[in-house]
């Protein structure tokens, strides 16, 4: 039930991402022909009032489509309701709508919780392992998924992002050296010894780490404090978030390896759903920002890109030509297939279950 809890929030959020397109074109009256989830042969298809809905074969995102992208259209060249003839203003608002539905609805999402749950009360002691690289100081010291790690050398860590900033402080702080961890698993507490590889930014583990939090909540004290607390926990979230991606291009060695795919996404999402109401939530919201975040950046396929493209028609005064258009596009299409499948593969292997299978 948790898997699907998860594949769920990530299909709601893909369907999030692409109304986001598709109101922004139909509310300014720009002519709309398809809506797409997935790409490649469509499995369902429905046409209604001139617009294809469909649902692709590789769930690997979606796309609205729009007639300008057809040759063999019937609609004038210069018709005023095509997308290419609006002014740039207009059609960034449609290029950027996905982003800003997601980042929206991440915030909605928590204000959602916060203001009928109620606030979450204090997390339980500890810091909770969301995922760990196998190969890495942490998978090698027996560290998995779902492990509590409650101390270091016997002091207490604390709890929430307190406890995460105390323990990071200590791996980052002991490259090469040891230390002992107190973690719980299915409610037992085990002592293991663990150390940090020795790395340029200081000691590393291999693991991603979140604050214990429990299902726990509390009334809010009014409307203030859940408006607080909830552009505290967005702010956080993107703030982390826009640094993941950041690394990519300070620290890509390291940074690339922390890569998820669909099956380390909907792994992770299944993890979080198991907390409750609370991890759920958390799941939604920090997904629907990375999905903002991913599609904001200037790479083929993606708004970034497209943002990208119209920045430079706007500095050219001009279009770019439509051939180095369609090959930006087709590169990134076939970037993003490949690594797609490339992760897909390497997290369904590293799935303990087919570890398991694999080890008979």
């Amino acid at each position: 039930m948790n898997v699907l809890a998860a594949l769920a929030v990530l299909g709601l959020l893909i369907v999030i991402h692409e109304a986001g397109h598709f109101l922004a074109a139909t509310m300014q009256g720009i002519r709309v022909n398809g809506f797409s989830i997935g790409f490649g042969p469509a499995l369902i298809k429905r046409q209604r009032r001139g617009v294809t809905y469909a649902i692709r074969a590789l769930p690997l995102g979606g796309f609205v489509s729009f007639p300008d992208d057809e040759e063999d259209s019937d609609i004038a060249a210069d018709d005023p309701d095509l997308l290419r003839n609006r002014p740039l203003g207009q059609r960034a608002l449609v290029i950027s709508a996905g982003v800003i539905a997601n980042l929206l609805l991440a915030w909605l999402v928590l204000i959602s919780q916060a203001t009928i749950v109620g606030l979450p009360s204090q997390p339980d002691p500890g810091v909770l392992v969301m995922a760990v690289q196998p190969g890495e100081a942490a998978a090698t010291a027996g560290l998995a998924a779902g492990d509590r790690i409650t101390s270091v050398d016997g002091t207490p860590l604390g709890r929430g992002e307190e406890a995460i900033q105390v323990l990071v402080k200590q791996i980052k702080g002991s490259p090469g050296i040891p230390f002992q961890l107190e973690r719980i698993r299915a409610d037992q507490q085990t002592a293991i010894t663990i150390t940090p590889a020795n790395h340029q930014s200081g000691g590393k583990v291999g693991a991603q780490l979140q604050a214990n939090i429990s299902g726990k909540t509390r009334p809010a004290k009014g409307p203030f404090e859940v408006i607080k607390h909830v552009n505290d926990q967005f702010m956080s979230l993107l703030n982390r978030t826009v640094q993941g991606y950041a690394g990519l291009i300070t620290d890509f060695g390291t940074t690339a390896q922390q890569v998820s795919g669909p099956v380390k996404i909907v792994e992770m999402g299944a993890q979080l759903s198991s907390q409750g109401s609370a991890g759920l939530v958390l799941f939604a919201s920090l997904l629907s920002i990375n999905l903002a975040v991913l599609n904001a950046l200037p790479l083929p396929l993606f708004d970034g890109g497209q943002l990208l493209l119209l920045v430079l028609e706007g500095l050219r005064g001009r279009p770019i030509p439509e051939r180095l258009q369609m090959a930006f596009m087709q590169s990134g299409f076939v970037l993003l297939v490949g690594l797609s499948v490339v992760l897909i593969l390497r997290d369904t292997s590293q799935l303990s279950v087919v570890q398991e299978l694999m080890g008979r």
